[in-house]
């Protein structure tokens, strides 16, 4: 199987390809489902394209909890049905699709009443280890222990000794979302499926009733496409509603946004070996291991504003901090917080709801002959939902398809990444780099890392860090335009790394040098160049005054202060 390189010449062949013959499904919409989807379509040996507003992941797929995981809060619920199915798939992802990508992390679950609810919540955490091994995926992580208290508070030092009486301790999955949708379209390509970003779908074409494919505009040049299909999926998040407004008609069911936010603080501010899972009056908080950072999260509140960039306001922030500090021995401040990002669950919604009990399951429709709507689910159960999508599409198509594949399709990076991460040591002798720094290659590209080391033995420079944010190599700037779709700073600095939250300055130190590195790949000269710096600063600054708003209300309208589109 070739890696498929996604610059700027395979985006325009894609557009061209896709208008020259009718495909036999197109997908919009190029969040972890959309790039399941078409992963999906194209090792079924269908003829396959994905078209995407925006960037890859850059709605809430980009903005989760970076989390795999079984939701262990369901089993309380008593949703084992939707619990088995997501072990299973954490699994699957840790052991055979994903391994360089997906990584245990484990979680303290500090116990506050002597007694009772030791034997409660160990019961529910015995259960999801049972469950995970009966998947038949789950023997790769280690199973849960109890810990008393001072074996609690020398695993987790930061914790007051009065916020516990006991631990438990266990081990879910964690990755880098928007990197992992990102691969996920890779592949698809490498599959044979045509993909473009920065593509917006501006109507569905009909014959009748019949929905035979769409108008897509490419966002950068103006120029539109008429792509025609035989089957069309929507798989849109939240903005599932919007895009069925396309074709005039509500739909089956209906989509809310629930809105999430995360903080990110250095690792030296919460002195722990292990993650940290909490409960608050209303659902549960995580503070994640994340690289040199942590990410506290997250709050779960109805948001029916701007889907494109919701806010994180003040009070979104002092909930956080609230309730992390509640159980800390040195408090955390607002100087301690790096980084922000809010993102929108979709919830398959009823009339009245909490947010908070809105279903994570997932469905599936066919509205209208020649279009297939996905919505709903998590991240985690990506795959089945991709599945049940096309499953679906091929109910419409007039032609016998093979069954999914997926189950034993790794991503790309993942063959042969054990291997180069044995040899790590000797891949350090060979280049010159630093053994941490080819472990943070692997961990990111895998079997890939090859691709890189390439560019850095072309072109030496390539191989220093980038100043203001030293855990990313120049190289890897390069990449994210050559091989990986990046069309704008911003996509580089906020989803190909983590730059914008990763740093105190949120990428403003960093973003000349990237776009300068980017120039050469992408064709710009130095006036786009000024032009995609001044955009990422003045979206940087737009966030920050959001952060600063007391309400929704208010931050969003100071989100919105900020131009959605770099001038071309």
């Amino acid at each position: 199987m070739r890696t498929a390189t996604l610059g700027p010449a395979e985006r325009t062949a894609a557009l061209a390809a896709m208008a020259e013959r009718e495909l036999d499904v197109l997908v919009v919409g190029a969040g972890v489902v959309g790039a399941g989807t078409v992963l999906d379509a194209a090792t079924r040996g269908l003829t396959t394209g994905l078209v995407e507003a925006r960037d890859w992941a850059s709605g809430t797929s980009s903005r989760s909890s970076k989390l795999i995981h079984g939701g262990l809060r369901y089993l309380e619920m008593l949703d084992f049905a939707l619990v088995r199915e997501a072990l299973k798939e954490r699994g699957l992802l840790l052991e055979r699709l994903a391994p360089h990508l997906v990584k245990p992390v484990p979680f303290l679950y500090p116990l506050q009443h002597k007694g009772w609810e030791r034997l409660y919540a160990g019961s529910g955490v015995a259960l999801y280890d049972a469950m995970s091994v009966s998947s038949g995926h789950g023997r790769g992580l280690p199973v849960h222990r109890h810990l008393s208290r001072k074996h609690a508070l020398r695993v987790a030092p930061a914790l007051k000794k009065d916020a516990l009486v006991g631990a438990l301790q266990y081990y879910d999955a964690q990755m880098d979302d928007a990197r992992f949708v990102t691969e996920l379209v890779r592949t698809a390509a490498s599959y044979g499926a045509h993909v473009a970003n920065q593509a917006r779908v501006v109507g569905f074409l009909r014959e009748g009733e019949r929905v035979v494919g769409a108008l897509v505009r490419d966002v950068e040049s103006g120029t539109e496409y008429e792509i025609r299909a035989k089957q069309v999926v929507n798989a849109t998040g939240v903005w599932t509603d919007d895009t069925q407004g396309l074709i005039g008609e509500r739909g089956q069911f209906h989509v809310r946004a629930s809105k999430g936010i995360h903080l990110v603080v250095p690792k030296d501010r919460i002195h722990s070996s292990t993650g940290l899972i909490l409960r608050t009056e209303k659902s549960v908080l995580f503070v994640i291991p994340w690289g040199r950072h942590w990410i506290i999260g997250t709050t779960d509140t109805d948001w029916d504003l701007d889907k494109a960039h919701p806010a994180a306001s003040s009070a979104d922030i002092d909930y956080l901090l609230q309730h992390v500090n509640s159980v800390l021995n040195t408090p955390l401040t607002r100087d301690d917080v790096q980084g922000v990002y809010a993102g929108l669950r979709p919830l398959l919604a009823g009339e009245s709801d909490a947010t908070s009990k809105l279903s994570r399951e997932h469905t599936v429709a066919h509205p209208a002959p020649g279009l297939v709507v996905v919505a709903g689910g998590k991240y985690t159960t990506y795959r089945v939902m991709a599945k049940d999508a096309v499953d679906e599409a091929v109910h419409g198509l007039d032609q016998r398809v093979a069954a999914c594949v997926t189950e034993d399709t790794p991503l790309l990076g993942a063959e042969g990444y054990k291997a180069l991460w044995n040899a790590r040591a000797r891949i350090a002798a060979r280049t010159g780099l630093h053994v941490a720094r080819v472990e943070h290659l692997l961990n990111r590209y895998g079997s890939m890392t090859e691709e890189i080391l390439e560019l850095i033995l072309a072109d030496p420079t390539l191989g220093e860090p980038l100043p203001a944010a030293d855990d990313y190599l120049r190289a890897e700037i390069v990449y994210a335009a050559s091989h990986e779709g990046a069309r704008h700073l911003d996509d580089v600095l906020t989803r190909r790394t983590r730059i914008s939250i990763e740093t105190f300055d949120r990428g403003t130190l960093s973003a000349r040098l990237c776009a300068e590195l980017m120039a050469p790949v992408l064709g710009w000269d130095q006036g786009r160049i000024d032009r995609e710096v001044e955009h990422y600063e003045k979206r940087v600054e737009a966030e920050r005054e959001s952060q600063r708003q007391p309400d929704d209300l208010t931050a969003d309208a100071a989100r919105l202060g900020a131009p959605d589109i770099v001038p071309i």
